[in-house]
């Protein structure tokens, strides 16, 4: 790679760490190209060197947020069983810090009412995130086929919570029913597979 294009490539990962933090901040309407170029540290006139217009560069910034966020919230693979693995994912997410720490959380449940508004090319890159995710969930490569439809429609569930969960704890003023909401959705998202059928 020559220097042209490495100093391309470094503006770019400028952009789309600025453009990331923004969308999780502030939803769509944060990133504005005008401040997620000042927060990137570059000229307005670079963003055309990278992305046609704002929406490539939100559906960019989103995916790259969800780069980032999903291996963090993973973590690595354990010897557990899947009643034990949605629990232990629950316990990671749906946390005081996630909830508070806007710039760094996940996207999917900072972006789900943009989504739900959006036009049908973001959704569709909603979708293909959030698709993603359930795999990683199920521990299933993201091109396969899904085999255990009842396990995917637990981890449809499990990230229902999820999502709900953080976001309904934002939308709340006193700390004590957002705390309540958190761990009322970390233990009903930790019984969704307590199946001991499922589990052999």
């Amino acid at each position: 790679m020559n220097q042209r294009a490495a100093d391309k490539e470094v503006s770019l990962q400028k952009i789309l760490a600025a453009g990331a933090a923004r969308l999780r901040e502030e939803g769509m309407a944060g990133a504005a190209i005008a401040p997620v170029m000042q927060e990137a540290g570059l000229t307005h006139g670079a963003f055309y060197s990278h992305f046609a217009d704002k929406n490539a560069l939100v559906a960019a910034a989103f995916r790259y947020a969800l780069l980032e966020n999903r291996p963090c919230w993973m973590g690595r693979a354990l010897k557990e069983t899947w009643g034990q693995r949605l629990a232990r994912l629950a316990k990671r997410y749906l946390t005081p810090a996630h909830r508070d720490d806007l710039a760094n959380s996940c996207a999917l449940a900072a972006l789900a009412s943009d989504a739900a508004r959006a036009q049908p090319e973001f959704k569709q890159v909603y979708e293909d995130e959030l698709r993603k995710s359930l795999h990683a969930i199920c521990e299933i490569s993201e091109d396969a086929r899904i085999a255990d439809q009842l396990k995917f429609e637990q981890a449809i569930a499990f990230m229902a919570l999820c999502l709900g969960g953080i976001a309904l704890s934002r939308a709340v003023e006193g700390k004590v029913l957002s705390e309540r909401i958190l761990e009322a959705c970390r233990n009903a998202a930790g019984h969704i597979a307590f199946n001991e059928k499922r589990e052999k």
